[in-house]
């Protein structure tokens, strides 16, 4: 061995192997092999310190943003806790909202359905001008 001072010794526990090029990790500092240098490949406890990824809340799907060395899913359950706008009635809200207008019809129908002649809301079934007696316009209605 003609040069002992050049290189260092992989700090991964399992390897310990002499490296003429070894590399820094940028989380924890320890000098590392090319095998072990990915924060998973030696179970990187700073890790998180270099984690850039913004959470999201589970429930209201808003982005939540992660000051660096704050441990993200704390940071997520505090917004959970204070700040979130989850509503789950909104998740039941009724979605058959426009109630038909001829007298004694109670259907509701998702989308709204308008009578060109009279401008009234109206149901699948009483939809056509002949359906409700429609007194919109003057112009005759054929039977066709």
């Amino acid at each position: 061995m003609e040069l002992p001072w050049l290189g260092e010794h992989c700090s991964e526990r399992t390897c310990k192997q002499l490296d003429f090029l070894p590399l820094k990790c940028d989380a924890c500092g320890e000098v590392f092999c090319k095998d072990h240098i990915r924060y998973d490949d030696h179970k990187c406890s700073s890790a998180y310190k270099k984690n850039v990824q913004v959470p999201v809340c589970p429930l209201c799907n808003t982005p939540i943003p992660v000051q660096k060395g704050e441990i993200p899913d704390i940071v997520v359950g505090a917004h959970i806790d204070k700040d979130c706008k989850y509503n789950p009635a909104q998740q039941r809200q009724k979605i058959y909202t426009n109630k038909c207008v001829k007298p004694g019809c109670k259907r509701k129908e998702m989308v709204k359905v308008v009578c060109e002649q009279c401008g009234g809301s109206f149901c699948i079934k009483h939809r056509h001008p002949l359906d409700h007696d429609c007194k919109g316009s003057s112009q005759p209605i054929s039977k066709a």
